[in-house]
């Protein structure tokens, strides 16, 4: 399975990303530059944390204009697997891929440290390495991680399933302590927690691992069953 890495001026967890899936999982991953037009050949899109373009006007506000994206909303669309983590979040939700918007952390606090999430939903590509209910601890950095949508938007979500994480604790005023959301094809998911941070216990915690085997998985039967 091949993953696209895509790098925006300022993104700096890309080498995580790729780490994750060459040693993590021992997948194919390749970068592939904002400015580029063309994912052929690419079976996942992986969006990195960071600042992209110095997260001028607010997080993602610039890079979802890039030239790229364009091409991962295709992407997105034909059903191929898109992850957006922290700034990849963002963008994903300045594209519209995803609803609501991301508010400044509740306190103002750049948040820094490991927290403990809640496995909402395990029926996902995303999620099928997990048990319903678990509770994971994936590492966050970010100051701007206050998920938000309207009430409406929030029940959409609830009644079709689409939160996958919640935090246990509410560390940053998310609305319903949302840390991760798929779209309604289930394939694209965003969330503020880095799972490429967590894929080795030496650096305490590899729970992370799991959600890169679980697309793996899935592309995999995806795959099986069209050949």
């Amino acid at each position: 399975m091949k993953f696209a890495v895509i790098l925006f001026p300022g993104s700096n967890c890309d080498v995580d990303m790729y780490h994750a899936v060459i040693d993590g999982i021992g997948e194919e991953a390749v970068y592939v530059r904002h400015d580029e037009t063309s994912l052929e050949g690419m079976d996942a899109v992986l969006l990195p944390g960071g600042f992209s373009y110095g997260d001028y006007l607010r997080g993602g506000a610039i890079a979802h204009l890039a030239p790229i994206m364009s091409e991962v909303q295709r992407f997105a669309e034909e059903g191929k697997p898109v992850l957006g983590v922290c700034n990849g979040f963002q963008i994903l939700l300045e594209s519209r891929l995803l609803p609501g918007a991301m508010r400044r952390n509740e306190g103002l606090h750049f948040i820094c440290r490991t927290v403990t999430l809640k496995v909402e939903e395990a029926d996902t590509m995303f999620t099928t390495g997990y048990d319903k209910g678990e509770h994971i601890r994936i590492p966050v950095a970010h100051g701007e991680g206050s998920y938000y949508c309207s009430e409406d938007q929030l029940e959409e979500l609830q009644e079709e399933n689409r939160i996958l994480f919640t935090y246990d604790d509410n560390i940053n005023g998310s609305v319903g302590s949302i840390a991760g959301i798929t779209n309604e094809q289930g394939n694209v998911l965003g969330m503020m927690p880095h799972p490429e941070r967590a894929v080795e216990k030496l650096l305490g915690s590899d729970d992370g691992l799991r959600l890169f085997t679980s697309i793996v998985k899935q592309w995999r039967e995806n795959h099986a069953a069209t050949t």
